[in-house]
């Protein structure tokens, strides 16, 4: 991909998430895409990517993503991102908390012409857990 085609991508990408539409995150990952997730585990193909969104937007429906870096590098590419979200819905077995959460991470994706074909998200799941209390933990020193 050109450095304009990569901007393009990008310009979809950040479109589609600040708007939670699913179809067209969706509609951004080849069909045959592999997506590893610490909430959803490794995914294969895009019924599996559009059932996480699914489930991610139901779970916390008011979701936002900031970029706050994003590296590129030919076909790859490193989004570092923060997220705010509140606990609206059943998430490991926990009903709805109402309870805020932040967290950041990065994304590392392999693009081909113009799709995500993987996908390896790194977030920090365990502080994702302990805000909507799933984990109880003390806080560090």
């Amino acid at each position: 991909m050109t450095k304009e085609e990569t901007a393009q991508f990008f310009d979809r990408w950040h479109s589609a998430w600040a708007a939670q539409d699913i179809t067209a995150l969706t509609n951004l990952y080849a069909q045959d895409c592999r997506v590893t997730s610490p909430m959803f585990g490794t995914l294969r193909g895009r019924p599996a990517v559009l059932e996480s969104f699914r489930r991610l937007f139901k779970t916390f429906p008011d979701l936002k993503m900031t970029t706050d870096q994003l590296i590129v590098d030919e076909r790859r590419a490193a989004v570092v991102f923060s997220t705010t979200a509140t606990h609206s819905d059943e998430f490991m077995g926990l009903p709805a908390t109402g309870r805020k959460a932040r967290v950041s991470g990065v994304l590392v994706l392999t693009l081909e012409d113009g799709l995500v074909e993987d996908e390896i998200r790194l977030y920090d799941f365990t502080a994702l857990l302990v805000q909507v209390g799933v984990l109880r933990a003390k806080p560090g020193h």
